[in-house]
């Protein structure tokens, strides 16, 4: 009788190898390979960098740097939550997001980067851009928005007006956030259901929806002309939430070397005893109800 023939496992296929195999979706983005992130480790690895953006800020104010971090990426791909993460530790003094709404008739006649050069950073100063000039190279062309004159000569003067703010001292950081479109459609139903949030689903937003093909090549031509090498584009895998903050903020530290100059808290003095003043009656002021 003959032996049963041994039938061997396929080996299984390398982490990297899965990713590579599996990231892209035929559509131009980046689909991050799942994984969980235990909830205790996540706040903790976010603590630690949430102290570390205090020291950077202090470099900042104290070597009079001007940095400008762009965030870019599909809607609901985690842009803001990773912003609220960056600056919810700073001082918005020295930190502060830009987030522009629609131009103005005015603006719109205006030279097109007129608009966000009355933002970009003085000495000292972090500028977050949650969206920024791109939005011609993205929504504006998908949409219609622009002509395509307006189109061609953004692509051919936006690597000369990113060159000429590196040139003239401003640091240029780019983040482009991946997500895929199962990712995106599940945000987009968990917002539609939550009244905390339903509010960031625009009818703009609903309109991408469809038009996930063209969002993905007008990403593509935008990266041909515009990762250049002073200002490059870097791609955060945001599937999943909580590893693309840390992977970002992570990165964005290490973009600006600094040195710890977080200052030492003050000292205390005692308070000064009581010097005879007489506060009015507390029934001449209107207190809300306590509810709780």
């Amino acid at each position: 009788m003959a032996a049963k023939e041994k039938h061997e496992k396929p080996k299984k296929a390398s982490k990297k190898h899965r990713a590579e195999e599996a990231l892209t979706n035929g559509t131009g983005d980046v689909k991050a390979e799942k994984h969980a992130i235990d909830t205790k480790a996540y706040e903790k690895e976010l603590a630690r960098l949430q102290i570390e953006l205090v020291k950077l800020q202090e470099w900042v104010k104290h070597e009079k740097l001007k940095v400008v971090v762009i965030f870019e990426g599909r809607d609901a791909a985690g842009k803001g939550g990773v912003i609220k993460r960056i600056t919810e530790s700073l001082n918005p003094r020295i930190c502060r997001v830009v987030a522009l709404g629609t131009p103005t008739e005015r603006e719109k006649t205006s030279w097109y980067f007129q608009r966000y050069v009355a933002h970009l950073p003085a000495a000292g100063e972090i500028v977050l851009f949650d969206r920024s000039w791109y939005n011609r190279a993205g929504v504006e062309r998908v949409m219609g928005f622009c002509s395509d004159s307006q189109y061609q000569e953004f692509l051919r003067s936006c690597p000369e007006f990113e060159r000429m703010l590196v040139r003239s001292g401003i640091m240029v950081i780019k983040y482009w956030f991946s997500v895929s479109d199962a990712e995106q459609e599940r945000r987009f139903q968990k917002r539609m259901n939550d009244p905390t949030r339903s509010w960031k689903l625009s009818p703009m937003d609903v309109e991408s929806r469809s038009r996930w093909i063209e969002y993905s090549k007008a990403k593509d031509v935008m990266f041909a002309h515009t990762d250049i090498k002073q200002a490059p584009w870097f791609v955060v895998k945001a599937d999943v939430k909580k590893c693309a903050r840390l992977n970002c903020i992570s990165h964005f530290l290490s973009m600006v070397p600094y040195k710890d100059l977080t200052p030492s808290p003050p000292e205390l003095p005692p308070r000064p005893e009581g010097t005879g003043y007489m506060r009015p009656p507390i029934e001449d002021q209107t207190f809300i109800d306590e509810l709780w």
